[in-house]
Order: structure tokens, then C-alpha cells, then sequence
């Protein structure tokens, strides 16, 4: 199972928000890209990088750091936040991210994201995020009646690089992911299905490679040293995906 530390960008800091919301914030560095070297320095394969601030606007303020960290750590860097059209999607892939993770308009605009599923194959993750199974969008500020899975299930069909899934209220409440919320999406599609929110131990880290995920993303746990990375990468490698 792929392990991901998160850097969580927002006015240019590396931060964490609390079950996404932005008035509660935590800054854990000044500095994102000495952040994104230290978890390179401690093992880290690959990078889950946010723009919080792009993901409220669609204004991406964030994207040049994640330029410049994709463009220095030597490892695979995701991103994810306001990227709402396919030249901004040209133009990130191009600065040296491996793979963009798209949310808000895959939910809006289905139609349009098929299309820029099929001309960036293998390059683009759809970026679910829900309440009580509900999708949310727009930062998670605002909530739909679509049913996560349903959602996942139709745009499973593209030639994703894979899915985030991420369950809004456990993020950043380091109280244990939602594991039947994880595992029923990962029976439902085929593709890739990484987990995010709620990773509290080590022992979290197992059962969700248990439940045959492809991997998952650790953020507090990793800043608040519940869960140390090397431990996380040897827990994940020794209990590998079957998916």
C-alpha cells in the first residue's frame, strides 16, 4: 500500500485544517518546501500536495510552491485544489507534477472531465470528498445530495490514475479513518482507491491496507509524531494491496 504524507499549502505555509475547516488551522512550517525535503530525507516515496487556498477560489495561489517542490524532491507529487480547466491541468503536468487530482468540477462537470480524463490518461485522480456519504465540493463548503460511491462508481469508466477518497469528518481528528466507508469504495470501483482522513496510528495504517487499499494519505498523525513515516512505508509495504 502506497503511503502519502500530505502538505496541506495555504498562504504559502504548510498547514493542517480540522475536518476542513479553514478557521482551524494549524502551521506546521514557514517553509512547505523544507517540509516536502524532511519527508524525503525520512523515506517518503511520494508526495499528496493541497492548495487550500485554490481549492476555496479556483485561484490556485498555492501552485508555484507546489511547482518548485515537484521540481526539487526527486519523488512523484500529486496535487490537488482549484484546478478547474484543462490549462491549468497543461500547464501543472508540464512543471513536473506527476499526477493532478481533480475534484470540484469532476463533481460539476462530469461531461468536461471525462474529456480531459481521455486526453491526460494515467494522469488525473478524481478527488471525492464527503459527509455522511454525501459529496461536498468548493473546499468542502458546500455539500450535495450526490452519493460518493454512485459518483465513483460512473467515473471509474476513464482512465483514472486513481481516486482519493476522503471522509470529511474524520480529517484532522486524529480518531481513525472510516473504515467501512473505505472499504465499500474499494469493492465498488476498479481503479486505484487512496484513503484520507482520520489516520491516528500505526494500527490504522494496517487496516487500511487490510481492507485492500492502494494507499493512503497521513498528515497530522506524521506532524504530531503519532505515527512515525518509516513505520507507516514498512507497515504498508509488508501489508501490500492485492487490488
Amino acid at each position: 500500500m502506497e503511503i502519502w504524507p500530505a502538505i496541506d499549502l495555504r498562504g504559502g505555509k504548510c498547514v493542517r485544517l480540522v475536518q476542513g475547516d479553514y478557521d482551524r488551522q494549524t502551521v506546521y512550517a514557514d517553509d512547505p518546501l523544507e517540509m516536502a525535503q524532511h519527508w524525503v530525507d525520512q523515506g517518503a516515496r511520494r508526495l499528496h500536495l493541497v492548495d487550500l487556498d485554490g481549492a476555496r477560489d479556483g485561484q490556485g495561489a498555492n501552485r508555484e510552491i507546489a511547482r518548485e517542490i515537484a521540481g526539487s524532491v526527486g519523488i512523484p507529487c500529486q496535487l490537488g485544489g482549484g484546478i478547474r480547466d484543462e490549462e491549468t491541468i497543461v500547464s501543472l503536468l508540464d512543471a513536473g507534477l506527476s499526477r493532478l487530482v481533480i475534484g470540484t468540477r469532476a463533481v460539476k462537470d462530469p461531461d468536461w472531465f471525462c474529456g480531459v480524463c481521455q486526453r491526460f490518461p494515467g494522469r488525473l485522480v478524481v478527488g471525492i470528498d464527503a459527509r455522511d456519504g454525501r459529496v461536498a465540493t468548493d473546499g468542502w463548503l458546500e455539500d450535495s445530495q450526490l452519493d460518493a460511491v454512485e459518483l465513483a462508481v460512473r467515473l471509474a469508466e476513464q482512465p483514472l490514475a486513481g481516486m482519493v477518497y476522503t471522509d470529511i469528518e474524520r480529517d484532522g481528528m486524529l480518531q481513525g479513518p472510516n473504515l467501512a466507508a473505505m472499504k465499500r469504495m474499494q469493492h465498488a470501483v476498479q481503479v486505484p482507491v487512496i484513503a484520507s482522513g482520520g489516520v491516528s496510528s500505526l494500527e490504522d495504517v494496517i487496516a487500511l491496507a487490510d481492507c485492500q487499499l492502494a494507499g493512503c494519505i497521513i498528515g497530522k498523525a506524521l506532524y504530531e509524531n503519532h505515527v512515525q513515516l518509516a513505520d507507516a512505508l514498512k507497515a504498508g509495504q509488508d501489508h501490500a494491496s492485492t487490488t
